[in-house]
């Protein structure tokens, strides 16, 4: 009998780096996707929150700010001015003061109600003589709600 003509064994061929399999690519494709959904939603939320502390804080500001009128009024500067920089990067806002400040606010609102408006006393109103009357501040406190309820539907 004749020896069977057998070859050795033959090992399959190195993998190739390229076209890389199919999971790889959905990788790609996913990886960023989830990356940029992450970081909306983390923005969204952040931004939800800190308008409805705000808004929290705002009608407790009406409920207790009968005492004293300019007291009311710095609080509810420093209350937009926190959630101006909670929503906003900081570098934009922080800085910002007098007329700049107004400007700013009056962004979102259509008929410039703090440059031109009850929102004026926010630049203006530490440094009068008298304190606010209560009806400027219930104007006040109104656009304040106003402008929260905007920075709310904002994107």
């Amino acid at each position: 009998m004749e020896p069977l003509p057998l070859k050795d064994i033959h090992l399959p061929g190195s993998v190739a780096f390229w076209p890389p399999a199919p999971g790889w690519w959905l990788l790609a494709v996913l990886l960023p996707l989830l990356i940029f959904l992450c970081r909306y939603f983390y923005k969204r939320i952040r931004r939800q929150t800190a308008v409805k502390t705000a808004s929290k804080l705002l009608s407790a500001l009406r409920r207790d700010g009968a005492a004293d009128a300019r007291q009311t009024l710095v609080a509810l500067s420093a209350l937009l001015r926190r959630v101006a920089i909670s929503i906003a990067p900081r570098s934009d806002v922080a800085s910002l003061r007098g007329e700049a400040w107004l400007s700013y606010l009056d962004q979102s609102l259509p008929d410039a109600p703090f440059t031109l408006g009850p929102g004026r006393c926010l630049a203006d109103g530490h440094y009068r003589q008298t304190p606010p009357a209560d009806t400027e501040l219930e104007a006040l406190f109104e656009l304040c709600e106003r402008w929260l309820k905007q920075q709310a539907k904002k994107r």
